[in-house]
């Protein structure tokens, strides 16, 4: 737990923290993403790149750096694969709900997607395209650390040979659901950072030990604070903790104010996953004045 005459240090360290600048990119995205007791700063993870944004669609170029020119921000973002095995940002299985297409995406290549514009959470077309993941991961180096959610059906091997292609290890993180995919990460990729689902000490426990090195693994706790002491045992083994705050926990914060996220971060809470960047880095920066 973050101690409180340390908060208004830790606060202005945040603020004056910049993914936009390359000179204070991190060596390794394993040295940026591990715990320190002192120097803790809260981190911000765009779901899906950013949601909710008027004619800026989730999974899109375009959106990641709009949310970066506002935000300090990680970019989590989805990896689909067409029937050709091209490798694209789309979160859904069909292209209906985010494209002004029709059908499934492992359907249709790679041709028959590049002209399709995307949808905004409005459902209004925007005029961006859907991505290619090598264009993402060329994109990211010296910007930001890409969290990639990788979606059924899109082998592991597929976007780790592109991670190694576009040379960006150091700024990815690769997301898993389960211990059997972490730990086919872990074989495929040895040094690359895993998310994990980690929401308790028994799972913890498990992944400490499986042989993935803890300085390796991030915790996805759920969407849900958990306990102080459940904090402190991933902070004792150098794990950071990942919070969903995306639904609940947001909708609590526009209600109570911003003293919902720095509660989660004083009891623990590392990085905040949510789909409002903007909106939770200025509820630090009210805070941090």
């Amino acid at each position: 737990m973050i101690k409180k005459s340390s908060l208004a240090a830790t606060l202005l360290l945040f603020l004056c923290f910049s993914w936009a600048q390359p000179s204070v990119l991190p060596n390794s995205v394993a040295e940026y993403l591990a715990f320190r007791e002192e120097g803790r700063i809260p981190i911000i993870s765009a779901h899906r790149g950013g949601r909710f944004l008027p004619l800026y669609p989730e999974n899109a170029l375009e959106t990641f750096d709009y949310v970066l020119r506002h935000a300090p921000a990680l970019i989590e973002c989805d990896i689909n694969m067409t029937k050709d095995s091209v490798l694209i940002l789309l979160h859904d299985n069909s292209l209906n709900r985010t494209t002004t297409g029709k059908g499934r995406v492992d359907s249709t290549n790679w041709e028959g997607l590049r002209s399709l514009q995307l949808v905004d959470d409005y459902g209004r077309e925007t005029p961006f395209h859907i991505p290619l993941l090598k264009d993402v991961l060329h994109w990211c180096k010296g910007r930001t650390v890409l969290t990639l959610d990788v979606k059924p059906g899109v082998p592991f091997s597929n976007v780790i040979a592109a991670i190694d292609s576009a040379g960006v290890a150091d700024y990815t993180v690769v997301i898993t659901y389960n211990l059997e995919d972490a730990l086919e990460v872990y074989r495929l990729a040895p040094g690359l950072m895993i998310s994990a689902n980690i929401r308790n000490e028994a799972e913890l426990k498990k992944y400490l030990d499986s042989g993935i090195p803890a300085r390796q693994l991030l915790a996805f706790t759920g969407l849900q604070e958990r306990s102080d002491n459940f904090y402190d045992a991933l902070h004792r083994n150098g794990i950071l903790a990942i919070i969903g705050t995306m639904g609940n926990l947001d909708t609590k914060a526009m209600v109570r104010g911003s003293s919902v996220y720095l509660g989660l971060f004083q009891s623990g809470a590392d990085i905040f996953a949510t789909d409002y960047p903007i909106e939770i880095f200025q509820a630090f920066r009210l805070i941090g004045r």
